[in-house]
């Protein structure tokens, strides 16, 4: 039976960013490119602006996978990205160690591939204790059948699914925040800066 969730805060999450890479991006197929980057970068500056510690981490990046894609590497800044050679990222030690140093039991997990490198560090870290949601539309896969058979996967074993923008703005909570409107720039909704304005303009 699935744990009762409780809900994601500023000072219970992080979000884990496994394995976005210039080799693996090569063979995504579920999802366009362009907007795959567009969403791990929203995510990112999105949980920036939250405060939340973000832990990116690679997999064989001087052998096989290459580095992190340079719009995510841009957000990170000078941030150390942990290279391992284990395929679920919670079997090597030091990533499970930057994990806990967070005091974070809430993880936003996001990774290529999908079903792999989001989707089995997310199980595990579940067996641990941790409340994970994985965040898919900040991953990726090689085909539309794996998508679906990892998504089934998660399901069956009661672990939650959503999308990046929802479990920013569900940490967010409240539009009266002060960060709320870099939170919706990070996301790239102008619109809702712009309407801000707007309405701003009306009440006066």
């Amino acid at each position: 039976m699935a744990q009762s969730r409780t809900r994601m805060t500023r000072d219970n999450t992080a979000v884990l960013l496994i394995d976005h890479q210039v080799g693996l991006f090569t063979g995504v197929r579920d999802i366009g490119v362009g907007e795959l980057k567009h969403n791990v970068v929203g995510l990112a500056k999105a949980a920036r602006a939250l405060d939340l510690p973000v832990i990116a981490v690679t997999t064989a990046r001087d052998s096989m996978w290459g580095p992190t894609i340079p719009e995510l590497r841009a957000v990170l800044g000078d941030d150390p990205i942990l290279d391992r050679s284990t395929v679920n990222a919670w079997d090597e030690p030091r990533f499970v160690e930057k994990v806990k140093a967070t005091g974070r039991d809430h993880l936003i997990i996001a990774g290529l591939s999908f079903e792999v490198c989001a989707s089995l560090p997310a199980i595990s870290a579940r067996d641990e204790g941790f409340q994970p949601v994985v965040a898919l539309d900040a991953c990726g896969t090689f085909s539309s059948y794996k998508h679906e058979a990892g998504l089934a996967r998660l399901v069956a074993l009661g672990i939650e699914v959503s999308d990046y923008a929802t479990t920013m703005v569900e940490i967010m909570g409240d539009n009266a925040d002060p960060q709320a409107g870099a939170v919706y720039e990070a996301l790239d909704m102008p619109f809702a800066t712009l309407m801000g304005q707007v309405a701003h303009g009306y009440a006066r």
